[in-house]
């Protein structure tokens, strides 16, 4: 088993709260991220934003390690990927991610592509944490 951390600050509360993310590896370190980063145009980043990087990710290299698989040795492979945020009473949710592939396998079909694409876009791992179940433990530290 592998176990990746990321980790987030937000010093004030609400709109007026500002926050910062980090990445075990140190390439996100105190990346800003709040109110404005999400629904304005301020600098830094969101959560739909990263959640979006992470599935164009994944999905791009489980598709790369099936069409190996399959026999295919080169080509290239760009996923963008549109996460959307919408209101939901009286807060958000994330509804959707759709992703977009641009593919360049020589000797590949249209079909074989399709095929392999579906798989890889339900078997990658972010896909699946979409849906997964998610647990939470909790504490309060003295003020």
């Amino acid at each position: 088993m592998t176990t990746r951390t990321g980790s987030a600050r937000y010093e004030g509360l609400g709109k007026d709260g500002k926050g910062w993310v980090s990445t075990q590896s140190g390439v996100l370190k105190d990346q800003r991220y709040g109110f404005g980063t999400r629904f304005d145009d301020e600098p830094g980043t969101n959560p739909e934003e990263l959640i979006a990087a992470a599935h164009a990710s994944c999905f791009t290299m489980a598709l790369s390690f099936a069409l190996a698989r399959a026999g295919h040795a080169e080509g290239t492979l760009e996923t963008t990927a549109n996460v959307s945020l919408e209101k939901d009473g009286d807060g958000f949710t994330i509804t959707a991610s759709a992703l977009h592939l641009t593919a360049k396998v020589p000797g590949i079909s249209p079909e074989d592509l399709a095929q392999i694409a579906e798989g890889a876009k339900a078997n990658c791992p972010v896909s699946k944490v979409l849906t997964a179940n998610i647990s939470l433990t909790h504490e309060l530290s003295a003020v």
